[in-house]
């Protein structure tokens, strides 16, 4: 009797476990991604989706847009962009942004003068004393302490934001070419 009763109280906590594992065989519409689908959700957009979601960049996206770039800057890359914050255009004497978002073409090879072909991480930049840019011309790069300038006027703030195409370097002034 006594193992009667063991072998009931054993059959009865299987049972009660079954039941609070879910033993319903309906479909499981919550099951985690697999890794493949997660590492797909938390990859970076665009070096354009990416400078728009920064929120900082509204004037370097609009002025791509108005030189026919943002098809570009949204293609397969890999893609150096030295982006300039709103802050930078807005220290550009007056007029000047107006003057270029008028002309096209100039707006154009100013704005290829901050895109680098390939992926340049800041590891990578501070070895370098120059990088030809897209547009055909080489940046100056000079590195003092940590710091990293460019054309000896516009400071490197933050670096290495992953895009899916490219990476971004955040820079405090819009940099020039020299046949400007």
């Amino acid at each position: 009797m006594k193992r009667f009763r063991n072998i009931a109280i054993a059959a009865l906590a299987v049972s009660l476990f079954a039941a609070a594992c879910g033993g319903d065989d309906a479909a499981d519409t919550t099951a985690a991604p697999t890794t493949t689908e997660a590492e797909e959700m938390m990859e970076a957009g665009t070096i354009v989706e990416v400078a728009s979601e920064a929120g900082s960049f509204a004037t370097l996206l609009a002025a791509a847009e108005a030189a026919g770039l943002v098809d570009t800057l949204n293609g397969e890359g890999p893609f150096t962009v030295f982006a300039p914050t709103d802050e930078a255009f807005a220290a550009l004497p007056e007029g000047t942004l107006d003057a270029l978002l008028a002309d096209p073409d100039a707006l154009k090879d100013i704005l290829l003068y901050h895109v680098v072909s390939g992926e340049v991480k800041a590891a990578d930049v501070v070895g370098l004393e120059s990088a030809t840019t897209v547009q055909g011309e080489d940046i100056a790069i000079s590195v003092d302490g940590g710091t990293v300038t460019l054309n000896g006027s516009a400071t490197v703030v933050t670096t290495d934001i992953a895009a899916s195409n490219g990476v971004i370097h955040v820079i405090d002034a819009v940099i020039l070419p020299p046949s400007s």
